[in-house]
């Protein structure tokens, strides 16, 4: 069964590719963290190059690439990086419905709060509630409005609000903790800046990310991820959000996969039979986005990059 399936999977990839006039086209929503552009253009070098395809990246945040998978009219077909449980509250509407599937390949990621190693030693900061220790605090501010500064995430990503919850509930916001909401790359600039200056910062992080490699950064403790004590209420599900969300325990590790909108399978069938078999590991995506964010690369560069490294993999996934 494996040999004709792999067969007949293969054959449908080499039909593809050779009768351009049939559905080889997908357009691949990137919602912007590194390792999401990362993946995007490695689903698309893959496409491209590989299958004879057409496959087009489309910047959006979340709302936007699940509300245009949900329309189901080609605007965005794939999301490249759901994170669950943080979008379930997306995939929880879209998947019942019918409109998206998710891969069955996840990869695994990690998320917590930062400090760089720097300013952990200087500040004996080594759990999440040192952080509202009036001089950590004052560490942090770099504005002089008296607030320390914390990155929780870019604007549509769901763990921001998450994380904009859990810092209240942790007792931070009382203790003179602001939140901030800024691009990724603003994140990033700001952390090494911080390091050469000296400074206290704090931000929202994960693995597998890029900041790994690019600084001496410390993931801080929190206690123990508690069901009872993580009750997370998304915008999209109550726009009394905020109030009715009480989150004070550490986050569930993630379980990270693409998804695809269930129109794409009767449009691109050959492309939908690489989405099931396509996975990555967390150093996989590691890897990319630090060459990304540090080595300063073109993201289809090091998409084609990395299908050359692993190309017994990529065969693997086309069924060759």
């Amino acid at each position: 069964m494996k040999i004709i399936k792999t067969t007949f999977v293969a054959g449908l990839i080499s039909l593809f590719a050779t009768f351009s006039t049939f559905a080889e086209k997908v357009k691949i929503g990137d919602p912007g963290w590194t390792g999401a552009t990362a993946i995007a253009n490695l689903l698309a070098a893959v496409v491209n190059d590989k299958m004879g395809g057409e496959a087009e990246l489309v910047p959006g945040n979340n709302t936007a690439i699940y509300g245009a998978i949900d329309r189901s009219k080609g605007e965005i077909e794939v999301h490249p990086d759901i994170w669950l449980p943080n979008q379930q509250a997306y995939t929880n509407d879209l998947v019942p419905k019918g409109t998206l599937k998710l891969s069955s390949k996840p990869y695994e990621g990690n998320q917590g709060y930062c400090v760089s190693q720097q300013f952990a030693k200087k500040m004996n900061i080594t759990a999440i509630e040192d952080l509202a220790r009036p001089e950590v605090v004052k560490a942090m501010d770099s504005d002089g409005n008296g607030k320390g500064e914390f990155w929780i995430g870019a604007d549509g990503w769901a763990s921001a609000n998450v994380n904009q919850v859990k810092l209240r509930d942790y007792g931070l916001y009382d203790a003179g903790i602001e939140p901030i909401r800024a691009a990724e790359a603003v994140k990033n600039a700001r952390v090494l800046d911080s390091i050469k200056k000296g400074e206290g910062y704090a931000f929202y992080c994960y693995k597998p990310h890029a900041i790994w490699g690019m600084a001496d950064v410390v993931m801080l403790t929190e206690p123990k991820h508690d069901p009872a004590k993580y009750k997370m209420v998304q915008p999209k599900e109550d726009a009394d959000w905020y109030k009715k969300s009480y989150v004070a325990s550490k986050d569930a590790l993630k379980k990270i996969q693409i998804g695809w909108g269930t129109s794409l399978e009767s449009k691109s069938p050959a492309i939908v039979e690489f989405f099931k078999n396509f996975q990555l590991t967390g150093d996989d995506v590691s890897a990319m986005a630090y060459a990304i964010s540090v080595e300063k690369k073109q993201p289809a560069d090091v998409a084609r990059t990395w299908m050359k490294n692993n190309k017994s993999k990529v065969d693997g996934w086309l069924g060759l």
